[in-house]
């Protein structure tokens, strides 16, 4: 990737979300007064002086002595993975903020973790956060003791000398090339609680990347992970589960499900995670609603596959089950996956890319209009009170999503059914596999 990656790392509290949404210029991350909120690793796209770099935001890194660790070993199972991602954030940086909290003072948990940035070998800027007046800046001199510099005193919250800091995180980029780049692919994978949204993320990168955990909910933010696909710059999206409205529980989670929508507004495919052990739900069919709402490109994946009991006619079912209940017709891809076992997961993406270039398609407009003549011909318009509805040419106003404008006599005599059949004769001439299309009836001039 050629855009500089910072890391944003620190123990839990000190404020790196607020950091994190400050240096992004927007509410990417949840930010809460519980310690621990961040759990995985969290992009976002950040400049400054004209230099882009990707900003990470982290869980709170914290060194457990072994004693601890064997004291509190199952209860901090999860905990440990959070630590994981952090440290995996710090290899992957080019730049490291340490952050510390000038109110806590220097504590042994940012001894503990400035050996590790030691270790890392990398640029390290010390960041002593919460200083919002003169003597907590003027504290922040104690922060020298860790061996890592000058400490750059900020309040994250106010903006106070971020300016400043960002100066220096700039200058402390590697000198290289700037490449020119492709414009990537946004994929998202969603879907209701514990489905194996993270599970399937994991398999298709080869690492572990998302933590994975028993516990429902485990994933809280939307994490954009940049990857390569076969030459082409992808960008997959992890998110929270998505619950109906009425299950949504305040706080935390009530921001983790805006985050998952916005993550399917600004997706170019979404996949939509299923479980086949527990079938389509009406969870499932809620967040399939948000996706028709906003007419993105889907593909159906139904995970843990290799948990259900199968006869010859089991996956024909279940597909048929599927487009029923979720009202997705023929042209949704249904993939049958198991994210635990890898089995089909290689199709995920080369069917997410094919249904992509399904959603740039352009029909020429004589072609257009060739489609509806025989559409025509073969199934006339539907009448109303004596009067028929009558066509008088078609163009394609748009792609992304494919964007048809019909010119009628009156838009008032088209029903739903003959607009459900044109779409059909378009998807007959050219598929459109897994992307809704818009149909708009206008009005021509004097009539």
């Amino acid at each position: 990737m050629s855009k500089p990656i910072v890391a944003i790392v620190g123990r839990p509290n000190v404020g790196k979300s607020t950091l994190f949404n400050r240096l992004a210029g927007e509410r990417l991350a949840i930010t809460d007064e519980v310690p621990g909120t961040t759990r995985d690793r969290l992009y976002a796209e950040a400049e400054w002086g004209g230099v882009s770099f990707i900003l990470v935001d982290t869980g709170g890194l914290e060194v457990q002595s072994s004693k601890l660790k064997a004291q509190k070993k199952l209860e901090d199972d999860l905990a440990a993975q959070v630590q994981a991602q952090a440290q995996m954030a710090i290899a992957e940086a080019d730049v490291i903020l340490f952050l510390v909290d000038v109110k806590d003072g220097l504590t042994t948990s940012d001894e503990e973790v400035a050996q590790v940035l030691h270790r890392s070998a990398k640029p390290v800027l010390l960041v002593v956060n919460k200083a919002d007046n003169r003597p907590l800046r003027e504290a922040a001199v104690e922060f020298y003791a860790l061996g890592l510099g000058e400490p750059y005193p900020i309040s994250a919250l106010h903006g106070t000398g971020t300016g400043d800091l960002l100066d220096q995180v700039v200058g402390a980029f590697p000198v290289g090339e700037e490449e020119e780049e492709v414009e990537a692919v946004k994929i998202a994978i969603v879907g209701r609680p514990n489905v194996g949204k993270s599970s399937l993320l994991n398999m298709i990168l080869g690492q572990e990347r998302a933590i994975v955990h028993e516990a429902p909910g485990t994933t809280r933010d939307a994490i954009d992970t940049p990857m390569e696909w076969e030459g082409q710059p992808l960008v997959l999206i992890d998110t929270a589960g998505i619950r109906k409205r009425g299950r949504i529980q305040r706080g935390v989670e009530k921001y983790s499900v805006l985050r998952a929508l916005k993550a399917i507004d600004r997706a170019d495919v979404v996949l939509l995670l299923l479980d086949a052990v527990d079938g389509v739900t009406a969870q499932d069919a809620h967040i399939a609603g948000y996706i028709l709402e906003e007419t993105k490109s889907v593909v159906v994946v139904v995970n843990k596959w290799d948990l259900v009991e199968k006869d010859a006619g089991t996956m024909r079912a279940f597909e048929q089950h599927v487009r029923t209940t979720l009202r997705f017709l023929d042209y949704v891809p249904v993939l049958f996956v198991s994210a635990l076992t890898g089995q089909r997961v290689d199709q995920v993406l080369p069917t997410a890319l094919r249904v992509q270039e399904e959603r740039l398609v352009r029909i020429p407009t004589a072609e257009l209009n060739r489609i509806l003549q025989e559409a025509v011909a073969r199934h006339a318009p539907p009448s109303k009170a004596g009067k028929r509805l009558k066509f008088y040419y078609v163009t394609q106003a748009a792609v992304d999503p494919p964007t048809f404008l019909f010119f009628v006599n009156d838009p008032r005599l088209m029903h739903f059914s003959y607009e459900r059949y044109l779409e059909n004769q378009l998807r007959e001439h050219y598929g459109f596999l897994g992307t809704p299309l818009r149909l708009s009836f206008r009005k021509r001039g004097k009539e």
